[in-house]
């Protein structure tokens, strides 16, 4: 495991424990020499997750669309900063720099990376982990949802049960590295289209 994409806030909440983890995973991303990839940002937890693996010796790719960098909010002290043109063009590439991803505490542009990304490894675009950092239980609305859609039959069990959920960076970390993905060979039931 070389590189890991984090998704979350450019904000940093209320909390001031999403921060505290983020720096600390930043640390351990740093301790263990995986590279960060991310949204470029210096901002929220964006920011404070690049600055502790900058802290600790480590790399840090920035992927960023240039209307962010013209509203300052880039960070300039980075191992790399690719600017892009789109938003579809970031997530590509950081699909592309990455070999896991993980959602932190985020908002709707955090949610909607993640959500493309187990969605290209239900289509099989790509084949990589995805995992959750739930800290301080942010996800458990959003996984009681995917829960909700597997009985409903919207979701099959296998795909949600690919989705990595840890409440602590090693644990995360851990469960990234050793991964098995379970394969579902059809993901669409066509007898009932």
């Amino acid at each position: 495991m070389k590189s890991i994409a984090i998704f979350c806030g450019a904000s940093s909440g209320h909390n001031p424990v999403y921060r505290e983890a983020a720096q600390a995973l930043g640390t351990m991303f740093a301790e263990k020499g995986i590279r960060l990839v991310y949204g470029g940002g210096k901002v929220g937890l964006m920011g404070v997750i690049a600055d502790a693996v900058l802290a600790g010796g480590g790399k840090v790719v920035g992927v960023i669309p240039k209307s962010l960098v013209d509203m300052e909010v880039a960070h300039a002290g980075l191992t790399e900063l690719h600017v892009v043109q789109t938003m579809h063009e970031r997530k590509a590439l950081m699909a592309a720099e990455s070999d896991a991803f993980v959602a932190m505490p985020g908002g709707f542009g955090t949610f909607d990376e993640f959500c493309e990304i187990v969605t290209w490894n239900q289509l099989k675009i790509i084949q990589k982990p995805a995992a959750l950092y739930n800290v301080n239980g942010y996800f458990n609305p959003f996984l009681q949802m995917m829960d909700h859609s597997v009985s409903e039959g919207f979701v099959k069990a296998e795909q949600r049960d690919n989705i990595i959920v840890a409440d602590q960076g090693e644990e995360l970390l851990n469960l990234i590295i050793n991964h098995s993905p379970v394969i579902t060979e059809k993901w669409v039931d066509f007898k009932r289209i």
